[in-house]
């Protein structure tokens, strides 16, 4: 059995963005094809949103036509619970995780060989790990690739090994191959991954992204351990590896994409958020209104992997 997590509700809706927080604590269902693993086919493992316990191969998985994602097998019997569900006054099989009672969704009888189960799945329960990231044992490292991340709540240290009490912040502050970078070097920061978010195009690319059409920015999503360094002083480095003054730009790039954001995960990063731009904004500090937006956490799509750690494979930044 994998080890148990345990948080009070209140830590809950902290970890978890609104929607998982309502699928995986609350017990609803997402709505059909609005998900973003729905119709998502590259090689990897899907984690558990709320404590990354894996649960489903890509091997497994399969389009079964109802618009969830739909596996034939678990990655092990042991990460999982089932309980009889009447609440349709009809009797199903719920599947939870067996590490943090999360709900994932339901399990039914409808699929297809060789186990002719079918697990009804909802997205946002789940984090995405593609292949090359992925531990042979079962675990896996920062969601990355072009596959999104509701959650982002990985995790893994920076040997891929697993970090209790790490926390989620995502933040974009311009082309995020320089953010990444910086970011990535302050200390108690356990993993970086740069992805699109903010925006309303499902699966985006960056190609789509640089159109300026999507509503998505550049942005990075983080682990921290909060131990070493706490959002207030993550905050204080974001607001200085950047001009937060700058509408829709960011040195030479222009675009809203490359725009100024906080994205909160909680009602507690969010009030930390409007402490540190009201001092400030009462410091002086600039001469100009902050363009700083600070708005609630939504679907993070993780960015093609060549964006990944672009510094490090690289040396260049583009600012």
């Amino acid at each position: 059995m994998p080890k148990k997590v345990k948080k009070t509700e209140k830590q809950w809706k902290e970890a978890l963005a609104p929607e998982q927080y309502q699928v995986m604590r609350e017990g609803r269902t997402e709505q059909p094809f609005s998900g973003p693993y729905n119709d998502a086919w590259e090689n990897g493992l899907y984690l558990c949103a709320g404590c990354g316990t894996p649960l489903f191969r890509s091997e497994s998985k399969y389009d079964h036509g109802t618009g969830w994602p739909s596996f034939t097998a678990p990655v092990n019997e042991k990460n999982l619970v089932y309980k009889d569900d009447y609440s349709l006054l009809m009797k199903r099989v719920e599947v939870r995780c067996a590490a943090c009672g999360g709900h994932l969704g339901h399990v039914f009888d409808d699929g297809p060989a060789p186990t002719f189960l079918h697990y009804c799945i909802n997205s946002a329960a789940m984090n995405f790990v593609p292949a090359d990231k992925a531990d042979p044992k079962g675990g896996g490292e920062a969601a990355s690739g072009n596959a999104p991340s509701p959650a982002g709540k990985d995790k893994s240290g920076p040997a891929g090994k697993d970090r209790p009490g790490g926390e989620t912040a995502t933040f974009a502050a311009g082309c995020f191959w320089g953010v990444e970078h910086k970011l990535g070097k302050i200390p108690g920061v356990l993993t970086t991954v740069v992805g699109y978010t903010g925006g309303k195009t499902a699966n985006p690319t960056y190609q789509d992204v640089c159109t300026d059409k999507t509503g998505h920015a550049e942005a990075v999503q983080l682990t921290f351990d909060p131990a070493v360094i706490s959002y207030e002083q993550l905050l204080g480095h974001f607001f200085a590896i950047h001009d937060p003054t700058q509408v829709n730009r960011q040195g030479p790039d222009r675009g809203s994409q490359y725009r100024s954001a906080i994205f909160f995960h909680g009602e507690s990063q969010k009030k930390s958020a409007e402490k540190v731009m009201a001092e400030i904004r009462a410091s002086k500090r600039f001469k100009v209104p902050l363009a700083t937006e600070l708005v609630p956490a939504t679907v993070f799509y993780g960015a093609e992997e060549h964006h990944q750690k672009y510094f490090e494979k690289h040396g260049i930044v583009c600012y």
